[in-house]
């Protein structure tokens, strides 16, 4: 069945069953235009995506959504950080690669 969701109301609706299933709560999440990277996520709790990324596989959408997610929660990308990023998206280190390749 096809959602009669826009993909940036997806994209919102995933953010937001990720911030549940890893507890934590984002000030606002943004969609919005970003040319060179596919997410951010700012010291005051705002988290921001861009919206090309509601056009693209799931398994990138998470892996994109929980890397900045996780960083309400911690705020640099050390051992907890990856830690917690392979418990919740396992193959995030081969999404990574894709995502640093697919900007250039």
């Amino acid at each position: 069945m096809m959602s009669s969701l826009y993909p940036d109301q997806q994209l919102r609706r995933r953010v937001m069953a990720w911030a549940l299933r890893i507890k934590v709560n984002p000030k606002r999440v943004d969609i919005i235009e970003m040319p060179k990277k596919w997410g951010s996520c700012s010291s005051d709790g705002v988290v921001t995506f861009a919206d090309e990324l509601a056009e693209t596989d799931e398994a990138f959408q998470d892996y994109v959504i929980v890397h900045e997610l996780l960083h309400l929660r911690y705020r640099t990308h050390g051992k907890r950080f990856h830690a917690m990023m392979s418990a919740l998206v396992p193959n995030w280190r081969k999404l990574e690669y894709m995502s640093r390749h697919s900007t250039e």
